[in-house]
């Protein structure tokens, strides 16, 4: 018999991850103070439940997926004060920093609960094609209680040991995504301000085994059409995420100058009115410190 599965923070990630376990045939409630990520969950299937605590009571397994560390110590204190009889396994997904994610942990240990650290490297879009990774770290035993529910999402989902190195995982990667990001970005302004067609540039390169990486083809095409909405990461979300990965390349004294030079370009972003954009957005930076592009330009969305 499959657990029943509660989802904490319904967004994209957190919403995308309980309409594929219905599919799958999990029995799945959730909590979002949002109205519209409650009118998808409930439009999917998905019970609707009033509070955070109401997702613990009510579940075996329960999947947090939120956006800020803020919203992680809220739902900590509310989840370790439901005092739960089934005493859920959680499966922490959210992109914060390790200490905050360790104080949940503990939090929940106390209150008779396992928790594991499983930030997921993907988008929303990625996990349809297969392609997420999540990254497990924590409880051993836990992780292998909810390995079948992991599947349902990827089957990559690897065991990298002790709690916290789940993030410490996420970090690299996405250390490499955002320099991967202004990279495609400033390629297509470079492509543009030589007269090349940007579609073309894309057409040739995105299946290429050395370049065609997963960035250039998702955000891309992005670039090409230059259409950021609907966001498959947002540019604010990934600010967020940015100074995590930043401070944790401080606190362990690593230089990180490629990573650091892209930060300003994301800054950027944020002004110029594209925090709810995709993060491919930054191509738009890029082409008004270049002037901006006329051939083959489009409009912006």
């Amino acid at each position: 018999m499959k657990p029943a599965v509660g989802v904490i923070g319904l967004g994209i990630m957190g919403g995308a991850m309980a309409e594929a376990l219905l599919a799958a045939g999990y029995k799945v409630c959730g909590y979002d103070p949002n109205a519209a990520a409650q009118r998808r969950f409930k439009k999917a299937g998905g019970k609707l439940l009033a509070s955070a605590a109401a997702v613990a009571r009510n579940a075996n397994v329960v999947i947090m997926s939120l956006a800020t560390v803020r919203a992680l110590k809220a739902v900590t204190d509310e989840v370790a004060a439901a005092k739960s009889a089934r005493k859920p396994i959680v499966i922490e997904t959210s992109t914060l920093p390790i200490a905050d994610k360790e104080r949940t942990a503990a939090a929940f240990a106390r209150a008779g609960m396992r928790t594991l650290d499983c930030p997921i490297s993907g988008t929303a879009v990625r996990m349809k094609e297969g392609s997420w990774s999540i990254f497990v770290s924590g409880d051993a035993a836990a992780a292998r209680k909810v390995a079948d529910i992991l599947a349902v999402f990827t089957k990559k989902t690897p065991y990298v040991g002790a709690f916290g190195n789940g993030m410490r995982m996420k970090f690299i990667a996405n250390h490499l995504v955002a320099i991967y990001n202004v990279a495609v970005g400033e390629t297509m302004t470079f492509a543009r301000k030589m007269g090349l067609d940007a579609q073309q540039v894309w057409d040739l390169f995105a299946t290429s085994p050395v370049i065609g990486h997963g960035v250039f083809k998702l955000r891309g095409k992005f670039m090409v059409d230059r259409k950021y909405l609907p966001a498959t990461m947002k540019v604010e979300v990934w600010q967020k995420d940015m100074q995590v990965i930043g401070d944790m390349a401080k606190a362990v004294d690593c230089p990180t100058p490629l990573f650091s030079a892209c930060v300003p370009i994301f800054n950027a972003a944020m002004a110029q009115g594209l925090s709810q954009h995709d993060t491919a957005s930054v191509c738009e930076v890029l082409d008004r410190m270049a002037g901006g592009t006329k051939r083959g330009r489009k409009k912006k969305s």
